[in-house]
């Protein structure tokens, strides 16, 4: 890449104004509808072609001088969340998860009940709540969805109540972020996986149609709704796309190696490990512009990447994480992490395929080479790796 190119700027007021409208559109699993629209708003307003499937995942499309072989960034829309059971008989409801989430983090939380017809507000809340009612026993009792209820906010105290209201098992719970942005650059919320993904690969789309430098092949970004229940990106993509980036969070915590802030490189998840020439060409690019970044391995997690292999396309995989605390629960991350993703974005965008030959199938002598001694990149590889752009004196 030439050295004339500089890091590219990113639109932080952009991100978080993004960010917050997401946010604030729930998007469990099974209920994406609504912020799939807003999400293609967006891209009409950013003037990118997009393309929706039929359950309504999203692929956008930004032209570069070779279409095929291409590559792909992938984020995805949907969030944990609940779905109604049953009516119990105090008027309240009992709940099951959407998604892979703790039952403690559920406690308290302000949601939005969708029925057919209406919406109603209310709380998830654990069957024994009140210290003044039931004294030490709300210590007590076990910390599981079993011992969950969504009291709602309407006259609802009988077992028949809730079917009047026109409530019925199998819809839907959204649950409420409650953001709070700091001016130290801390963004606390629920859902910030992967809506802070998509924040970031929406601010890194709007740069790169700013800068109005040809790309050198087609990069297709991604929206999938349904990651949180392992299907994700099964079904968006195209015989064509020949690497696969995925954003997500990346786990903050005794035993990781990530962190809140710059870019946390994932190197194998509990699928198994990414793609060597991938992932080490990510890390060329973090090393080149002097991203702040780092490596770890999350043994408990798997991404929109697993999917997109399970349903058998032949493509090279890579994950890029922003660090999340608490995951899954009330999360926290730094808007600088999100920056230099989105940075990386732009840069991985402008750079060539790590393997510009990929056929669908090809020979030994265009398979692309590490060096025997230590498995890494020669510099001639890792030049050859990066990307060719028109130069550019400023960003």
């Amino acid at each position: 890449m030439p050295l004339s190119m500089k890091l590219p700027t990113i639109d932080s007021d952009y991100l978080k104004d993004i960010l917050l409208r997401l946010l604030g559109i729930h998007s469990p699993t099974g209920y994406t509808d609504p912020i799939v629209r807003e999400v293609c708003e967006e891209l009409e307003r950013l003037k990118i072609p997009y393309e929706i499937t039929r359950r309504g995942a999203i692929r956008a499309t930004l032209p570069g001088r070779s279409y095929s072989p291409d590559r792909a960034v992938v984020t995805h829309l949907d969030t944990l969340g609940a779905m109604v059971q049953r009516s119990l008989p105090n008027g309240r409801l009992a709940i099951v998860p959407v998604g892979n989430w703790s039952a403690r983090f559920a406690e308290g939380a302000r949601v939005s009940l969708y029925t057919d017809k209406s919406v109603y507000r209310g709380t998830i809340l654990p069957a024994k709540a009140s210290g003044h009612v039931f004294d030490e026993e709300v210590d007590r009792q076990p910390v599981n969805w079993n011992n969950l209820e969504l009291r709602i906010d309407e006259d609802s105290t009988s077992l028949e109540d809730p079917a009047r209201l026109g409530i019925q098992p199998g819809d839907f719970v959204g649950v409420d972020a409650r953001p709070e942005f700091l001016p130290n650059g801390y963004l606390n919320a629920r859902h910030l996986d992967d809506k802070a993904g998509v924040a970031a690969l929406l601010a890194a789309a709007k740069r790169i149609g700013e800068r109005k430098a040809e790309l050198p092949v087609e990069c297709h970004f991604l929206f999938t709704i349904s990651e949180e229940v392992g299907s994700g990106a099964s079904a968006v993509l195209h015989g064509d796309v020949a690497e696969m980036v995925s954003i997500d969070n990346g786990t903050v915590g005794k035993g990781q190696n990530s962190s809140e802030k710059g870019v946390t490189i994932t190197m194998a998840d509990s699928s198994g490990p990414f793609d060597y020439h991938l992932t080490h060409h990510l890390l060329n690019l973090c090393r080149r512009f002097q991203l702040p970044h780092q490596r770890d391995i999350f043994r408990y997690y798997r991404c929109d990447s697993a999917s997109a292999l399970e349903a058998g396309n032949d493509i090279r995989t890579a994950l890029v994480a922003f660090g999340v605390d608490a995951s899954h629960g009330y999360e926290r991350t730094h808007l600088s992490s999100l920056t230099s993703i989105a940075q990386l974005l732009v840069a991985y965008a402008h750079s060539n395929l790590v393997y510009h030959r990929q056929a669908t199938m090809g020979t030994i002598k265009d398979f692309p080479k590490t060096r025997k001694t230590d498995l890494s990149y020669t510099q001639s590889e890792q030049n050859e790796s990066l990307s060719q752009v028109p130069p550019r004196t400023t960003d």
